[in-house]
């Protein structure tokens, strides 16, 4: 083999790992402005609980579900770390489902886009069942359909 072949086969190789450190660093940089976010709801909220004359409930469930959704978008990250630099899919339906319900119970004055946007909290919840029904490597439910598929041979 000549040595511009290797040394092309050698840059191919070591570009998925540059790809990869920087969309990790990319992540831990995402992941430190998002806890900085979570830090600021978590002031407005102890904002609005203190403020005595606050009786805004969408206020204060909308300012909830933007702290949850800080939260799921730092757990999403933290498990990206913990699961091989793969992102659960879970996750993004959680993120989904919290987002369609905050923006239910903020902008719910047009009664079509309210049906619509709880027909998609709908459509997440049912591709979140389908999605736990699925045997994809979780070896206790494979090991259940083996020892049934096994017990009627």
């Amino acid at each position: 083999m000549t040595k511009t072949k290797k040394d092309f086969i050698g840059f191919v190789k070591v570009i998925p790992k540059v790809l990869q450190t920087v969309l990790n660093i990319s992540l831990v940089f995402l992941a430190i402005i998002l806890v900085f976010l979570l830090i600021k709801e978590l002031v407005v909220f102890s904002q609005i609980l203190i403020e005595r004359g606050t009786n805004d409930y969408k206020l204060f469930l909308a300012n909830i579900l933007i702290f949850f959704l800080y939260f799921e978008f730092i757990t999403m990250i933290v498990k990206y770390f913990k699961e091989d630099y793969h992102f659960p899919l879970r996750y993004f339906l959680y993120i989904g489902i919290t987002a369609m319900i905050r923006l239910i119970i903020v902008d719910h004055d047009h009664p079509i886009n309210t049906l619509i946007y709880s027909l998609v909290v709908l459509i997440l919840i049912i591709g979140y069942f389908i999605m736990n029904l699925t045997p994809h490597d979780r070896p206790e439910v494979k090991w259940f359909f083996q020892k049934n598929h096994s017990d009627k041979d």
